[in-house]
């Protein structure tokens, strides 16, 4: 090694306790801290908070006998841009170097991770054994230096990675040429068939949309019933968790997308403070917009260690969650990757059930869905609706979906993703409003598994109906898009996921909004006829469809209430079993949302409708004791 220097024959730990940077105790609980998870022991300190970023990398530095630069402008004057060109800037992320220039003598290069198995890869595949200086900067200096030079590169990666891999799965097109025309001969053939026969029109129409709610209420029965199967059972136990070895935890990655949102941010950073996991190996990545200041200054004010790093996204369009997700994936350095929203409690176990989880599913598995549930659900009539809903989704159809075998569609936070399968696939759409659905559903048709965990996350219920009605009818808006993206070919789609996972698709992701559609229209027939006993509707009910119909509405909303009923068991929240009975009423909501996204489709469809976090009256509870 050209000029690399030496290690020091001192122990970091003594280096740091000589400049008087920590003190003996500290010292001491780094050092059992060590033993009982493995790790750099600098990394240790500086993850629990006992020693700053740049005295951590500072006094690495003096002790392998290299120089370290903390001057942004200096590192800079360093690099020879047509040297630096010639490398992937995703790889020089992820193996955290930037080969700065290459002279007579050797290659200089600068890192903050000298001793990784990654910097070491990188070395052995691009130079051999041609001789290197190393320079140490700090892994906030690299990420600044990157985008200096790759900034252009990391943006257009974020926003177009997907459409570049597969563009037939990017919702940057709203509606192919196809769906178009489909559209088109439909209308056409609709005022055709109403000229010529109206009744007859109408009547096919009714008795597809009372056919199809049958078959959709028959379906969430099914998985409904399928994933009551999931209260017997514990995908991962107590004991499996005890008896993991956490000296080989792998890094883990958790992604903080936030907007305007200082008021919740101290929330998830106690968290993950409390997190049954070994701090010098979580990878926390705070992902900011640039003109979200208040934010920011909130999250250095609660002083986060050293394992905590603040991204800045560099604004472009769509100015999404996916796409904040998408650029902090390229400084990944977890093995396993999560997200987590500014407001959101994890049960402190989390992370080991999910690595666990992984380590079953032999390399199947992409991602693991954790529940969602909230810490507010007393608040009002909204919480308590959004609880009892949030609480049949995840602990009864997700599961049942998982047990039948066919694709999950995921929740926007707490889903744990395989990174390297991740990355394969393309990672997130950043036009898609319900990029997660997507996501889960594009996985299982390129041939992994999507499967859940047993355990929760909690977060805070919209406790106001205008900030319910935003945040809904961009999720609907997200659930049209995935649909419209994935319906675009059906004979691949049909190939991908099979006869079952085709027909799941369409009813949950298609039906979902259709339903939320059409049941006002309906409700609005039953209700003129109830009101005025008119005769003139008869026509268009002939017998047999009258009692489709009656059977649906007794039936139908027989099951969404019971539904919503079995959903308080689980968590025994009995005091919400009276709520079940209002479940019409929280629809009709759905079906306002569900309009303002469709207008949303066609005029602003990738505009990401803002929802207003910690304007609970609930204070958050500590983390695990919820």
């Amino acid at each position: 090694m050209w000029a690399s220097g030496g290690t020091s024959k001192e122990r970091i730990g003594e280096v740091l306790l000589k400049k008087g940077l920590i003190t003996q105790q500290q010292l001491e609980e780094a050092l059992d801290y060590q033993k009982k998870y493995d790790g750099r022991l600098g990394w240790i300190l500086a993850s629990l908070g006992y020693i700053r970023r740049i005295d951590f990398f500072r006094t690495l530095a003096e002790h392998l006998g290299l120089e370290f630069i903390d001057d942004l402008e200096k590192i800079k004057s360093l690099v020879d841009k047509n040297f630096l060109m010639r490398f992937d800037p995703e790889e020089l992320a992820r193996c955290e170097v930037i080969p700065a220039r290459q002279t007579q003598e050797g290659v200089l290069l600068l890192t903050s991770y000298p001793n990784s198995e990654k910097f070491h890869e990188f070395v052995r595949k691009h130079f051999g054994d041609e001789p290197i200086k190393e320079i140490i900067i700090t892994d906030l200096d690299l990420i600044k230096t990157l985008e200096t030079y790759f900034k252009d590169h990391f943006v257009d990666r974020a926003v177009h990675g997907l459409f570049y891999l597969s563009p037939e799965y990017s919702a940057s097109q709203v509606f192919s040429k196809g769906q178009v025309f489909f559209m088109g001969l439909f209308l056409y053939g609709s005022l055709l068939w109403i000229y010529y026969d109206a009744v007859s029109y109408v009547i096919t129409l009714i008795a597809l949309i009372q056919v199809f709610y049958v078959i959709s209420i028959l379906f969430k029965l099914l998985a409904s019933l399928a994933g009551a199967k999931s209260e017997m059972q514990q995908f991962i136990t107590e004991d499996e968790v005890k008896n993991l070895d956490e000296k080989d935890l792998p890094v883990y990655t958790v992604l903080v997308p936030v907007y305007k949102e200082p008021e919740v941010i101290g929330i998830l950073i106690n968290s993950l403070k409390k997190m049954d996991y070994p701090q010098n190996k979580l990878d926390v990545i705070l992902l900011l917009e640039e003109d979200d200041k208040e934010t920011l200054e909130a999250a250095k004010a609660q002083k986060p260690p050293a394992n905590w790093r603040f991204i800045i996204v560099p604004p472009s369009l769509p100015k999404t969650k996916p796409k904040a997700c998408n650029y902090g994936l390229f400084f990944a350095r977890g093995k396993y990757l999560t997200i987590y929203d500014a407001e959101d409690i994890p049960e402190p176990d989390q992370l080991k059930k999910a690595v666990i989880a992984f380590e079953k599913g032999g390399g199947q598995y992409i991602c693991f869905q954790a529940a969602l549930n909230y810490f507010n659900k007393d608040e009002n009539f909204l919480t308590k609706m959004f609880t009892l809903e949030y609480s049949y989704w995840f602990d009864y159809l997700l599961p049942g979906l998982y047990n039948l075998k066919l694709p999950i569609p995921l929740g926007g936070t707490s889903n744990h993703f395989d990174v390297e399968k991740l990355r394969e696939i393309g990672a997130w759409d950043p036009f898609n409003t319900t990029e997660d659905a997507d996501l889960g559903v594009r996985a299982f048709g390129k041939g992994y598994k999507v499967g859940v965990i047993n355990s929760t996350t909690y977060e805070e219920a919209n406790a106001k109906v205008r900030n319910w009605i935003r945040q809904r009818s961009r999720w609907i808006k997200g659930y049209m898009q995935t649909w419209l993206v994935h319906a675009r070919n059906s004979k691949k789609l049909y190939k991908n996921v099979g006869l079952r996972g085709f027909l799941a698709f369409h009813l949950l992701i298609g039906g979902t909004p259709f339903t939320f559609l059409i049941n006002p229209i309906m409700w609005i027939i039953f209700i003129f006829w109830l009101i005025t006993q008119t005769k003139a509707l008869d026509i268009f009910f002939p017998p047999w469809l009258l009692y489709l119909s009656l059977f649906n509405l007794l039936f139908g909303n027989f099951m969404g209430i019971y539904l919503n009923m079995i959903a308080v068991f689980k968590r025994r929240y009995y005091n919400l079993l009276p709520y079940a009975f209002l479940n019409p009423i929280y629809w009709m909501l759905h079906s306002i949302a569900s309009y303002k996204a469709l207008y949303e489709l066609f005029t602003k469809p990738f505009y990401w409708q803002k929802t207003q976090h910690g304007i609970t009256k609930y204070k958050p509870p500590i983390a695990g004791a919820v």
